[in-house]
């Protein structure tokens, strides 16, 4: 069975933060090996301020030397990918898909199936764009839609026998205030709760664990893997 080597809030272009995944990419390919054994699962914030010119290429351009070296590696959005991370601009939501799925026939949830684990990708910045306010903060939002569709696919046959892994951006236990959480996480919680064997997040830098929580036997928060405004912890390695 795979393990899973989680990562969050790169934020590269923030100060040292390319250059620390650089250093991380090149620890990943020296020390965990054979790369068929491993996915690479980021959960946003790959980048500190979309708007800055070259943000998205010099990060896609890091994380693909990971994909060169045959690791499967699966990303989602954070709120710093869609805009500075205070306000967003919806015109990144394609250009965020085309940097890092090469495609912006992309929908949320992301399904992949890995030896028959599957991996569901959320985007928590899929609806903070249908108000002028909703641009406003570092909150998120799955919205209706997608989580109808995460419903669906948490219950559905071909998923039935196998592993789920479910990762998104925003933390949906503690929101550190009002501007900074998942608005919809008592509706996401109502369909993940038991159903699901891990959960990953970022966002808040912390790195904490939280075992049981929502009847999930593992949940895991990651700090930031390149250091921003957080002591460094580059990565933990899961095994389901």
């Amino acid at each position: 069975m795979k393990k899973i080597i989680h990562l969050s809030d790169l934020h590269v272009g923030y100060k040292d933060c390319g250059k620390n995944l650089s250093k991380l990419v090149k620890k990943i390919k020296s020390k965990y090996k054979p790369s068929k054994d491993y996915v690479v699962v980021i959960t946003g914030d790959i980048v500190d301020n979309a708007n800055k010119k070259g943000a998205y290429k010099e990060a896609s351009k890091i994380l693909k030397k990971l994909e060169k070296d045959k690791y499967q590696v699966l990303v989602v959005p954070g709120n710093h990918d869609y805009g500075n991370g205070g306000v967003g601009n919806k015109k990144y939501v394609a250009l965020f898909k085309k940097a890092f799925y090469g495609t912006d026939n992309i929908n949320y949830p992301k399904l992949d199936i890995v030896d028959n684990i599957a991996f569901i990708g959320l985007d928590s910045m899929a609806k903070t764009f249908d108000w002028p306010l909703d641009i406003v903060g570092a909150d998120g939002e799955l919205g209706k839609e997608q989580r109808n569709n995460l419903k669906k696919l948490i219950g559905s046959s071909e998923l039935k026998k196998m592993k789920k892994v479910v990762y998104l951006h925003h933390h949906p236990f503690d929101g550190k205030g009002k501007l900074h959480m998942l608005k919809d996480y008592k509706e996401f919680m109502q369909i993940v709760e038991g159903k699901i064997d891990c959960l990953l997040f970022g966002h808040n830098h912390d790195g904490n664990q939280y075992p049981g929580v929502w009847g999930i036997e593992q949940c895991y928060d990651a700090s930031s893997s390149t250091g921003k405004k957080a002591p460094v912890t580059p990565m933990r390695i899961i095994k389901l």
